[in-house]
């Protein structure tokens, strides 16, 4: 199995948790930056960062679902596998439904901890790329002007161009002008692109 890039974030209140977890991953050719504090970890943290962390759901500090919780209000909530050595069902469920990627009881080996780095920099490589594409979209979008938005809200939901022009008090002709800017400026080359990129972007006929 290849190692994908990015940043493996090890957190645990235990230095030889830390360091056990951190020589296990470097030897598996991670990058590994290990912390025993939440202060620590999320210093070092950038949200951007392609990442994914392994926590120890019992941390003093903080409980881990309630950093789990912290850290899914970012923009790129960050994949996160838990570990715990007195976990029960009821925990594990709300962290999974929480959005962990995974949820692991200690003492964890390589076969079970490195599969779940793996699935979890996979995911953290995904949500990074879906948020640069919504990005450019938005850019896009806003390169609009409010009149080129009106007409791109009529012609996602479906509506002709003559019914667009009834709708907005003005001529068909105008509307195929707007429709043919709409398509340059959003880069898309089909009405279903254009549709799909306004689902991306929740654009549709009920506003921005």
């Amino acid at each position: 199995m290849s190692t994908p890039a990015g940043i493996v974030y090890v957190l645990d209140d235990e230095p030889e948790m830390v360091k056990a977890l951190t020589r296990l991953l470097r030897a598996k050719h991670f990058d590994v930056r290990g912390f025993v504090s939440v202060d620590a970890f999320l210093k070092a943290y950038g949200p951007h960062e392609c990442a994914c962390l392994v926590l120890d759901v019992a941390m003093p500090e903080l409980d881990g679902l309630e950093l789990q919780r912290r850290l899914s209000q970012q923009q790129l909530p960050l994949p996160i596998i838990f570990l715990t050595g007195h976990g029960d069902i009821p925990m594990s469920v709300r962290a999974i439904k929480a959005g962990a990627t995974d949820f692991l009881t200690k003492p964890v080996d390589a076969a079970a901890l490195v599969p779940a780095v793996c699935a979890a920099l996979q995911a953290a490589e995904t949500r990074r790329r879906t948020f640069a594409e919504i990005e450019v979209l938005k850019a896009r979008l806003a390169s609009l002007t409010p009149r080129e938005r009106e007409v791109m809200e009529h012609v996602v939901a479906g509506q002709l161009n003559k019914q667009i022009a009834a709708d907005l008090g003005t001529g068909e002709q105008n509307i195929k002008l707007h429709r043919a800017h709409i398509m340059e400026k959003m880069g898309v080359e089909s009405l279903a692109e254009l549709v799909r990129a306004a689902a991306r972007l929740g654009v549709g006929k009920s506003g921005y």
